[in-house]
């Protein structure tokens, strides 16, 4: 009986290409990147990377869908698919897939993500569709399709609102944004892995977001502040890492836990599986507040391509999230069920 070829981990030149390359060589998985002509030579510099397949532009992919498939190649998302390659290539793609395909709709609609967090009872910002019911300043405004911070803005008053939508043209045609409570306190992204081999639930790190130029104005005395009125912007620029405080970690996992739980019964029967993220707000009554989830590898899981504290706790060798998914998808492909986490 011939033996089967190993399956080759495959994704787009972008965001956290290069922590799943080397995740899948760290478990001796063959690899590949497709990126456009341009940014491809960034990944011509590491020894790890075995394949660069150089594309005039991510439109061209579809064009090596069946290249793909027959090698046995497994694409490994990230942030940057549903933004490079749209949400239908996503959900039509014919090469196998590491992860739930349903889920995509569900990530990328603002209303569809609140359904679901509230089935899985998810503390979360009080939302506003109609401005005259919004009972508390500032708000936080992030138009639909907003990636990396860029499209939101806070509105201090009614009348600061309406000028804020009406310069940015959002207060012609459909509704393109949503109006949330903003909440003051710290932000923190924790970086869980569903093991379908394993049957587990894991975190694996957590980062807070470095954003400009809301981060920069603390550093601005507050007088200067008053006489410049700057407008806050949050335009993600890097990640830097954060450990809990232990009391509260338990009550993360039971978050992380309900989610999955809930998109059983919302997204499919098969759930969705593989690396997300919760991105919450803590106050200070150590409550968490979740103001969005990513279905995903998310950059923040950059800082630890060597492992992380937590990661540390579930496995005695380095461990990123990116080398977390070359071992499900190897441990899968040893067991001969890889159509339990491919879709």
């Amino acid at each position: 009986m011939p033996q089967r070829s190993l399956p080759t981990i495959a994704t787009l030149g972008s965001h956290s290409a290069l922590q799943i390359l080397r995740g899948a060589r760290d478990e001796d998985l063959p690899n590949l990147v497709i990126a456009p002509r341009g940014k491809d030579g960034l990944y011509r510099r590491y020894d790890f990377v075995d394949e660069v397949l150089t594309i005039d532009d991510y439109a061209a992919f579809p064009g090596l869908e069946a290249d793909l498939a027959a090698r046995g190649a497994v694409m490994v998302p990230h942030g940057s698919f549903v933004a490079y390659l749209g949400e239908e290539v996503n959900a039509s793609m014919r090469v196998g897939y590491y992860g739930s395909r349903s889920v995509l709709r569900w990530e990328g609609s603002r209303d569809l993500q609140r359904q679901w967090l509230d089935a899985a009872r998810i503390p979360q910002p009080a939302e506003y569709t109609d401005p005259d019911a919004i009972d508390g300043w500032p708000v936080l405004v992030k138009t639909f399709g907003a990636a990396g911070g860029s499209g939101y803005f806070l509105a201090r008053s009614r009348a600061h609102l309406d000028a804020q939508l009406a310069a940015r043209g959002l207060d012609q045609g459909p509704r393109r944004y949503t109006v949330q409570r903003y909440i003051l306190g710290v932000t923190l992204y924790v970086h869980y892995f569903q093991s379908v081999m394993r049957d587990r639930l894991e975190i694996l790190s957590m980062d807070r977001r470095y954003e400009t130029n809301v981060d920069g104005l603390g550093r601005v005395p507050q007088q200067v502040q008053a006489e410049i009125e700057p407008s806050p912007s949050y335009v993600v620029v890097g990640n830097s890492p954060l450990v809990l405080r232990e009391s509260m970690l338990e009550e993360a996992y039971q978050m992380g836990e309900r989610v999955v739980a809930a998109a059983r019964e919302l997204v499919s029967p098969r759930g969705f599986w593989g690396p997300f993220c919760l991105e919450t707000i803590i106050t200070p009554d150590l409550a968490f507040h979740v103001i969005e989830i990513s279905c995903r590898i998310v950059a923040g899981t950059n800082l630890f391509v060597n492992g992380s504290p937590y990661a540390a706790l579930y496995f005695d060798e380095p461990m990123s999230t990116g080398r977390r998914i070359a071992r499900e998808i190897r441990e899968a492909w040893l067991a001969g069920r890889m159509d339990e986490i491919i879709d």
